[in-house]
C-alpha cells in the first residue's frame, strides 16, 4: 500500500507482464478455433508472463483442466500429447488443403508449405510426457 494515499502501489514492469499474459491468453484461445494459430506457445508465455506478474492468474492458468496439463508437460519433460501433436499436424494439413483448394498463389503455397513442414516438423520431434 501506498504511504500516503492507502492505495496500492502499481509496478509497471508487473503491469506489462500481466498485459503480455492477457494477450497470450487471448491468441491462445483463438489457436483453439483458428488452425493457424497454434494454442501451446501462446499458453507459455502466458504462465512465463503471469509468474512475473499475478499469483491469483499464474495459479489459476496452472490449475486449468485443460491448459494446465500442457503447461506442465512443457515445463517439467519438453513433452507434446500426442492428442495436441495429433490436432497441430492435422489442422496445418488442412490450412495447406484449403490454400490448395483456392487456388492461392504457388509462391504463397512454397512459404506455407515450408513454414507448416517446419512447425511439423518440431511438434512431432517433442518427446512425449511420461504416463502417470
Amino acid at each position: 500500500m501506498g504511504r500516503e494515499t492507502g492505495k496500492p502501489k502499481v509496478n509497471p514492469l508487473g503491469a506489462l507482464w500481466f498485459t503480455l499474459g492477457l494477450g497470450a491468453m487471448v491468441l491462445g484461445g483463438l489457436g483453439i478455433v483458428v488452425p493457424l494459430v497454434h494454442t501451446t506457445p501462446f499458453l507459455l508465455v502466458a504462465a512465463f508472463a503471469f509468474a512475473r506478474s499475478s499469483r491469483r492468474w499464474s495459479r489459476w492458468l496452472l490449475s486449468h483442466p485443460l491448459f494446465g496439463p500442457i503447461i506442465q508437460n512443457w515445463r517439467q519433460h519438453g513433452a507434446i500429447a500426442m492428442g495436441s501433436k495429433s490436432i497441430s499436424v492435422a489442422s496445418m494439413a488442412a490450412v495447406f488443403a484449403l490454400s490448395l483448394a483456392l487456388r492461392v498463389s504457388p509462391i504463397i503455397l512454397v512459404v506455407q508449405g515450408v513454414v507448416l513442414s517446419g512447425a511439423a516438423l518440431f511438434v512431432l520431434s517433442r518427446p512425449l510426457p511420461p504416463h502417470h
